[in-house]
Order: C-alpha cells, then sequence, then structure tokens
C-alpha cells in the first residue's frame, strides 16, 4: 500500500494531452511504432520501443489501451521499463500463455490521456527470462530487427477490448475480457477458517489482540509525511469495524487508520470482506481530499525488488488521484518494487465510477491465478509473475495520498461488516455469503482454524 505515494509525480506527468475520454469508436485511430534496441537472433534481453500515436479526432484514455507483443515458447520471463517520457512507474508489464507454445507480453498504462494528433514518444522496455539464460527471439511473431521507429503490425493494440491496430498471430486470439463465471478449481484440500464480524467494545479491547488483531499506532507511510496513525479513531460501533480519518489540511492534524491481523500466515484460498465505501466526509468541509480506502494482503519488503513480495489490493479512492480526476476503485496485483528510483511491477484493473455504499469484495487465490470479485461480478483476473510467493497479513485502511489545505477539520469514514478466509479453498461469492450467514445464525462472532504464522 505505501509504495503508491510515489506514483504521484509520475502519475500527473502521464498525461499527454486533453482531459478527455475515446470510447471504442475512437480505437482506429492509434498507430503504433516499434525499434529494436537490441536486435539480435539470440539475446539475453529483448528491447522492444514503442510509440504510440493517436491519428483520430478524439483523445485516447490511456487506462484502456492494451499493447501485446507476441512470442514463441512457454518460457517465464520478467517484464521492466528502463525508460519513458510517460514515466515508467505508469506502464505495467504481464505475459499471458497462448495454445500452441506461444504467449504475449501485454503492456498497459494506470492513466493518462492520448490527445488527438499526439503520440507517447520514447518506452524503452524490455523483457528477460526469469532464469536470466539466452533466448531465440528471431522466431517472435513481434520481432523485427529494426533499429529506428518504424510503423510495425505485429504489435497489436487494443482500445477497451477492442482491436485498434496490428495483427496477432493467426488471425488473433480472445480480446481482452473476463469470463462472467469462470470454473476453478483448488490448488490444495480445504484447510482453515477465518470469520470475524469485529463484535468489539473499543481499539483497546484484550480481544482484538488475543484473537490476533493490531490496530495501526506507529508512524510511516503510507500518507502524507507527518499524518498519526490513531487506534482511538478505529471504534466498532454495532459491530462495524469503523475507520475515522481526519484531517485539517496539514501534515501535523492528518489522522490515518489501519487494522490488520498479527500473524501472517494467510496464502493460497479465498478472501472475503463487506465494505461500506464513502464518497464525502461525515463531518466537515470541504470533500475533495485524496484519500484511500481498501482491502488487501500484502507481504513485507525486505529488500529493492524482492522477488518474495507480494500484495493484493481493492482501493477505492473516492476523489480520484494519481492522476485521476474523480472516483476509481482499483484492483492491483503486485510482484515486486522499489521506492528509489521507484519502480513498479505491478498490473491492475480499474473501473471508473462511485462506490459508494456496502459491497462484499472476495479475492480467489488459486493455481497462479488471482480473481477479484465485487458483489459476485468478476472485476479482474491475474496471475504470472504477479501471483503471490509467500503467506501475507490481512488489512483494512485509510488513509490519504495528500491534502486540499483548508484549515477546517474533515473527517471520512470506511467501515467494514465482516471478513472471511478459506485456506487452500476457491469459494464462490455467493457460497462465501451463505457461510456467513450460517456463522450468525449460529451466534458465532470469531473462529480462527487456520494454523501458523510467518515472521
Amino acid at each position: 500500500m505505501f509504495k503508491h505515494v510515489w506514483k504521484i509525480v509520475a502519475a500527473l506527468a502521464l498525461v499527454v494531452g486533453l482531459v478527455g475520454v475515446a470510447h471504442a469508436s475512437a480505437a482506429p485511430g492509434l498507430r503504433l511504432q516499434y525499434r529494436n534496441s537490441s536486435t539480435g537472433a539470440t539475446t539475453p534481453q529483448a528491447e522492444p520501443w514503442f510509440k504510440l500515436f493517436n491519428d483520430g479526432s478524439s483523445a485516447v484514455q490511456l487506462s484502456q489501451v492494451k499493447i501485446r507483443y507476441y512470442l514463441t515458447g512457454t518460457e517465464t520471463y520478467r517484464f521492466a521499463c528502463s525508460w519513458a517520457v510517460v514515466s515508467c512507474s505508469t506502464i505495467t508489464g504481464s505475459f499471458t500463455g497462448l495454445a500452441g507454445g506461444k504467449q504475449y507480453l501485454e503492456v498497459g498504462f494506470t492513466s493518462g490521456t492520448l490527445a488527438p494528433g499526439a503520440n507517447t514518444s520514447d518506452m524503452q522496455l524490455r523483457f528477460y527470462r526469469a532464469d536470466w539464460q539466452n533466448f531465440t527471439q528471431s522466431d517472435d511473431h513481434s520481432y523485427g530487427a529494426v533499429t529506428s521507429y518504424t510503423d510495425w503490425s505485429k504489435v497489436a493494440v487494443y482500445v477497451g477490448g477492442q482491436l485498434a491496430w496490428g495483427t496477432p498471430p493467426g488471425g488473433g486470439e480472445p480480446s481482452p475480457s473476463s469470463s462472467p463465471s469462470p470454473t476453478v478449481t483448488p490448488t490444495g484440500q480445504p484447510g482453515g477458517k477465518l470469520f470475524d464480524d469485529f463484535s468489539y467494545t473499543g481499539s483497546g479491547d484484550a480481544r482484538l489482540a488475543q484473537r490476533g488483531w493490531t490496530v495501526r499506532s506507529s508512524s510511516g507511510g503510507p500518507g502524507v509525511p507527518g499524518a498519526t496513525w490513531s487506534p482511538s479513531a478505529v471504534t466498532f460501533p454495532g459491530g462495524l469495524l469503523t475507520l475515522e480519518s481526519s484531517t485539517n489540511g496539514t501534515g501535523s492534524g492528518t489522522v490515518q487508520t489501519e487494522l490488520s491481523t498479527s500473524n501472517r500466515k494467510f496464502f493460497e484460498g479465498t478472501y472475503a470482506a463487506r465494505v461500506n465505501f464513502s464518497d464525502a466526509p461525515v463531518s466537515g468541509v470541504p470533500d475533495g481530499e485524496h484519500i484511500v480506502q481498501t482491502f488487501f494482503t500484502i507481504t513485507p519488503l525486505n529488500s529493492n525488488l524482492d522477488p518474495n513480495y507480494g500484495e493484493l489490493d481493492f482501493e477505492y479512492l473516492p476523489n480520484g488521484g494519481w492522476g485521476e480526476p474523480s472516483n476509481i476503485m482499483y484492483a492491483t496485483s503486485w510482484e515486486t518494487y522499489q521506492a528509489d528510483p521507484w519502480q513498479a511491477v505491478n498490473t491492475h484493473t480499474a473501473e471508473r465510477v462511485s462506490f459508494a455504499g456496502w459491497h462484499d469484495l472476495v479475492i480467489q487465490v488459486s493455481g497462479g491465478t488471482i480473481r477479484y470479485y465485487i458483489d459476485g461480478r468478476l472485476f479482474a483476473e491475474h496471475g504470472g509473475i504477479y501471483y503471490p510467493e509467500t503467506p501475507m497479513w490481512i488489512m483494512f485502511n485509510q488513509w490519504f495520498i495528500d491534502l486540499q489545505g483548508a484549515t477546517t477539520p474533515r473527517t471520512y469514514r470506511q467501515q467494514v461488516d465482516w471478513v472471511y478466509h478459506a485456506q487452500n479453498e476457491v469459494v464462490p461469492p455467493a457460497e462465501v455469503l451463505t457461510r456467513v450467514a450460517g456463522y450468525r445464525a449460529a451466534n458465532t462472532t470469531f473462529v480462527d482454524t487456520v494454523p501458523g504464522s510467518a515472521s
């Protein structure tokens, strides 16, 4: 979570044209140029560089754009961005397998727009085998030994799931979209369960620690410099975990809130929570603070680009932030990152609508795939290098990206009705609700049979 604060400057730099959104009807106006900075038939690292042009009459929202570079072979690769005018922090890359021993690198963007007549300028990208062995690239569909930028139809560009440029191999593959009801097979035997409906008297209730919860009081990120994390702002009225984060426009006058599991023992299986997001402060004016309301799992970053790092996020930004002008919901899966200089290895899915109100959030982690559901609807599906490697904590927090500066105190509220985890079991969203209802019918307020812990 805390690393997102570093994206603010980079995200602002990504806006390369007029503010506006192009729908799929504007997609044919896009054109891609390619050059190769490592042209050898065999190489330790492929280096495709791209420029994306908007030859149409409407601005294109870059977060709706996907660029696909097609490879031969099933090896595991790692993606990196060396340098980009639009900032590497706003560029994502992931690999997806295809039939016939092929795959593609999909490059995406986290924010920004491309105005009519504009282009992104250089995006200097690279990828390499996870074992750092040399590989043959000359048999890749998208490969070309061109050393200056050239219109290149062997790389495909999609906008909003519709092919806008290029020719995929063999006539194409399914466009970027998710099945509404995929069939998922568990990878392990069903294990322990965690359920808590947050029936506590307050943040000082001794049962919180006894049941494996920590209310944060330590300083540090994420959030604005000088902010504090206040246990007294974490309450449980009516059995609802309530996070009330407030500010008077100054860092020292800003309070943020967080509740997390004490043990890092949660890995594959199903995570779920019923969360109430809000679009406006419950007290004080003006509204408009860039605040983040969350449900996520995370591991510690033990070193820059730690390969064992992992993070699976639901993040709601009611007033935008990170270059976004208004409310947006993110589902983000992380492989790793480093803070200075900032380098992020993640992938995300986003929707730009209000999510104010109660929502059932589910994350399934199984068989190399992460699936995010909102109210029973498949919201995002990630995998590959973004799949977690080690056990995680479960967390909820609410924090400020930046401040409006007005001096009237204002308070934002996020609430959680319950949290549930089923170890090593893929539980459909509807079944999660059935199980939670069963606990409540039996007057069961807390269960934790998930074994073990991690340091």
